[in-house]
């Protein structure tokens, strides 16, 4: 079954980044010229994404503002052309996939969000696009690399990389294997969240991009009904339960991934997409060359 329906989280407090996140969505926080929501966007409708649903909440209507025609703005930058660049970068942002949104009436957590999106989804797979994570690869986005192997085999896919040891309690660990004759591809039995040391099973953790299979929606909701109203409900007892079925694949993605959840993933991705950036490129490198040798 083609995926054709993607889910963005996008309801975090983003705590990690206050103050800026006090008044203005982290999501909405700019690389370079444009919000990194945006980013992710862009990475599913460029993955064949017909249908995208951005979970928010309180205090992130700029989010639906971002994604909504600006009348005035549009009508004003049309007027000279001059601006005719400027102009189509604007329309575009309303115009790069359909977008729906939903919010999370309360903060409970990753699976919760997504469980917002079951009626959204129905009975088919579905792509989840972390909000934290934008993941770089234009050639290829990371989204179509998994898309593609869910529409080979029909099962659920949770995008990896190895990341260092000491970083791995704060994410998540996994039991993989290789899958023969599959590059970068392995089978997960068993993932255990904010493992601790002694738990660690390999060097891989989950990092900002899923593919849920249809049943998904399903297990996640009887899971939630099931925990106590005072504990969060894990999305990775579901990708675990998959794993114990033979249903659930590890796959290690072809991206640079950048943390816009964090004050020194925010820098680099500023940094490293701006030295690439057709405006500004060749001058920042320039300035970063001199810049250093005063440190």
């Amino acid at each position: 079954m083609k995926v054709r329906k993607a889910i963005i989280p996008a309801a975090g407090l983003g705590t990690r980044v206050l103050p800026a996140s006090k008044s203005v969505p982290k999501e909405m926080l700019n690389i370079v010229d444009k919000p990194a929501i945006q980013y992710i966007v862009e990475e599913a409708a460029a993955s064949g994404i017909e249908d995208i649903l951005i979970i928010t909440n309180r205090g992130k209507g700029a989010i639906e503002d971002h994604f909504d025609h600006s009348f005035e703005l549009e009508t004003q930058l049309a007027k000279n052309p001059a601006k005719a660049a400027l102009y189509e970068s604007v329309k575009k942002c309303s115009e790069i996939a359909n977008i729906y949104f939903i919010r999370q009436k309360e903060t409970k957590g990753l699976a919760h969000a997504i469980l917002a999106g079951k009626s959204f989804v129905g009975n088919e797979p579905c792509a989840v696009l972390y909000g934290d994570d934008v993941i770089i690869n234009y050639e290829n986005p990371v989204t179509a690399q998994m898309c593609r192997l869910y529409e080979k085999y029909g099962k659920g896919i949770v995008g990896v990389k190895a990341v260092p040891e000491e970083l791995i309690p704060l994410y998540c660990t996994l039991d993989v294997s290789p899958v023969e004759g599959e590059e970068r591809l392995m089978n997960c039995y068993k993932i255990i969240e904010k493992p601790k040391p002694e738990q660690i099973m390999s060097p891989y953790s989950i990092l900002g991009r899923v593919i849920l299979p249809p049943e998904a929606f399903g297990m996640i909701e009887e899971g939630i009904n099931n925990t106590p109203a005072d504990k969060e409900f894990l999305l990775t007892d579901i990708f675990t339960d998959l794993g114990k079925n033979g249903n659930l694949f590890a796959y290690d993605f072809d991206g640079k991934r950048y943390d816009m959840g964090n004050k020194l993933g925010i820098m680099k991705a500023n940094c490293e997409i701006a030295l690439s950036h057709p405006e500004i490129g060749a001058a920042f490198g320039e300035y970063l060359k001199e810049l250093v040798k005063t440190f």
